[in-house]
């Protein structure tokens, strides 16, 4: 059985939980609201103050489908209540970032400053000229996000200058070691 699969989840107070027959999971919450369709396979049960996820035989796909949608459903009640933050470093001699009402205004050493735009649902701040911060419910479109900001310009590994996550460890390389003239 799956470890992650079987255990129940907490429904905090001021959560409310739908699930109908199509195994369509509404979450709403003080944050906002979100929704998903599960596997018809598995069984989603809604008991009291918790939600039980049960798979309905031991096949392969069903014991990977049974941690997966338990998760993706403890996730939805999570960001509705907390939501999901991914901070992002900028490192560079000119690299920065500046708010512009909701956009944010990217310096990474083009000829032309990135503009980027969020997504409905995701706020974007820069608290520090080389910090970034994502916030939103949803944390797929939270990761997509933030790695699409870390996609216009990748930690390069020789001096590290790009855009990395905060807890992100970049490999450096030796840079070259210099020609020696013959003789």
């Amino acid at each position: 059985m799956s470890r992650i699969g079987r255990a129940p989840i907490a429904i905090p107070s001021g959560v409310t939980i739908t699930v109908d027959e199509n195994n369509h999971v509404v979450v709403k919450g003080p944050k906002g609201e979100l929704s998903r369709t599960c596997h018809k396979d598995m069984k989603i049960t809604v008991e009291g103050n918790t939600i039980t996820v049960e798979r309905p035989s031991d096949d392969k796909m069903h014991r990977s489908l049974h941690g997966l949608t338990r998760t993706l459903i403890n996730n939805m009640v999570v960001g509705v209540t907390e939501g999901f933050t991914k901070n992002l470093e900028i490192n560079g001699v000119g690299y920065r970032a500046t708010q512009q009402g909701k956009s944010l205004n990217l310096s990474l050493g083009f000829s032309h400053p990135v503009i980027v735009e969020p997504p409905a649902g995701i706020t974007l701040t820069a608290p520090a000229p080389n910090k970034i911060v994502v916030f939103g419910i949803d944390k797929e479109v939270v990761g997509e996000v933030a790695a699409k900001i870390r996609g216009y310009r990748e930690p390069e590994p020789y001096k590290g200058k790009g855009i990395k996550y905060e807890n992100e460890h970049i490999r450096r390389k030796v840079g070259k070691a210099g020609a020696k003239s013959a003789k």
